[in-house]
């Protein structure tokens, strides 16, 4: 059951720093003149509708301040929002998710820790290690809003069919291994369905007791433990053969990849994240969820994004309390209804709303996505992430469609990244 008592507090903090807002507009200190709020967001229809359901139930709990949401799609949202920004028009509020530091790195983003601390937010309770994701040098530039685990989704028909018992949170990467030969029938189905993007191989990275960046950091890519991890991933279709290659994936069909692929039943496992489902929903594929093997230890990738402030606002006290109220559990749940993604909020994840949302086909094990939250390491959202997959980019492509050796292009991202770390 959810706590309504707390979406009661919540919403009273709310309305007491808008009122106390509205006091210093009064007097002439900043804030607009209409109580306008203005929010940025990337993502398809879904995502525009979603947020839209929210704010309208905040504005009708808070209906001295507006919001209007602009969706922004997602492959021009960083290049238009640096360009609002730079002409000193930025947003009030705005969605981030991996880049979030190349605008905290230029005083682009309102630090929170004093919004935080005199709301009384607890970040621990309310969204658990993510709390403390969007983070730099020390301070806090957004909220967590989207959080979900990548999760391993299964074929619990060719599970059956193979005689292979289902994935669980205990199996080691060995055991997911053996599971994805057992799985396989060449040229007509794979185990699993890949681990070229960065978010699956950095779990294995991460498993294995290896980092990207360390602690200090400084790149760490070409640490034995990343370098085994990388070539793990990479032989599992190159020597193995339970992942199909560029080729195979080509030979499937124009668009192919892991996604895709599950959906059609040619693959066994596929590791991503919960935008999955809606294509399974419709599917004819007996699929469900389960969290993510382990390696030396137990480590995942999480998706998602947050909500933060430019420094262009002039309500900024309004703001912080929008994206308060957003993230606490009765806006939240509008997410699961909706189906759009894993909610932030943890209250929301153990939910039965989340657990057994109406959409979902019977049984599936929404708890997945709970029980991953305690293995989700925190990326290293350096300001220089993009030229940093870049250098991943340039140097993995021929690596990931031919194979080859691991320590010898991992050498060479080392390089590219103590550059750009300098």
């Amino acid at each position: 059951m959810v706590d309504k008592s707390r979406w009661r507090g919540r919403a009273g903090l709310a309305v007491t720093a808008m009122l106390g807002v509205a006091a210093l507009t009064a007097c002439g200190s900043g804030g607009s003149d209409d109580g306008t709020l203005k929010m940025v967001v990337w993502g398809s229809d879904v995502d525009k509708a979603t947020y839209q359901a929210r704010i309208d139930l905040f504005e009708a709990q808070n209906p001295d301040v507006k919001i209007n949401l602009q969706l922004i799609p997602g492959d021009q949202y960083e290049q238009k929002v640096q360009t609002m920004i730079a002409g000193g028009d930025g947003p009030d509020i705005m969605q981030v998710a991996e880049g979030v530091n190349s605008y905290s790195s230029k005083s682009q983003l309102v630090p929170l820790d004093e919004f935080i601390d005199s709301s009384g937010l607890d970040m621990e309770q309310r969204f658990g290690p993510v709390g403390e994701l969007y983070t730099y040098e020390g301070e806090t530039y957004a909220i967590p809003d989207r959080s979900g685990a990548m999760i391993v989704y299964y074929n619990k028909d060719l599970f059956d069919a193979a005689g292979v018992e289902y994935p669980t949170a205990e199996w080691t990467q060995e055991d997911a291994q053996a599971a994805m030969e057992e799985l396989t029938i060449p040229g007509e189905q794979w185990g699993y369905g890949g681990a070229g993007w960065w978010a699956q191989w950095w779990s294995f990275a991460y498993q294995n007791g290896g980092q990207i960046i360390d602690d200090g950091g400084r790149a760490a890519v070409d640490s034995p433990e990343v370098v085994e991890a990388l070539q793990w991933a990479n032989d599992l279709a190159h020597v193995h053969g339970v992942v199909p290659t560029a080729e195979e994936y080509a030979d499937m069909g124009p668009d192919m990849g892991g996604d895709p692929a599950f959906a059609a039943g040619r693959l066994g496992m596929n590791t991503t994240g919960f935008w999955a489902i809606g294509s399974l929903i419709e599917s004819d594929v007996n699929w469900d969820i389960a969290p993510m093997w382990q390696g030396e230890e137990q480590a995942v990738s999480a998706f998602g994004s947050g909500l933060a402030i430019s420094r262009d606002s002039e309500n900024p006290e309004e703001a912080f309390a929008a994206i308060e109220f957003l993230t606490d559990a009765e806006a939240q749940q509008i997410i699961i209804e909706n189906a759009q993604d894993v909610p932030a909020n943890l209250e929301v994840q153990q939910s039965e709303a989340f657990l057994s949302p109406e959409w979902a086909p019977e049984g599936l094990n929404m708890a997945a996505f709970g029980e991953s939250s305690a293995f989700i390491f925190q990326a290293p959202l350096i300001p220089e992430w993009n030229e940093m997959q870049a250098a991943f980019d340039d140097n993995l492509g021929t690596f990931w469609n031919e194979g080859g050796d691991a320590r010898t292009e991992l050498d060479k991202v080392q390089a590219q990244l103590e550059s750009i770390l300098q």
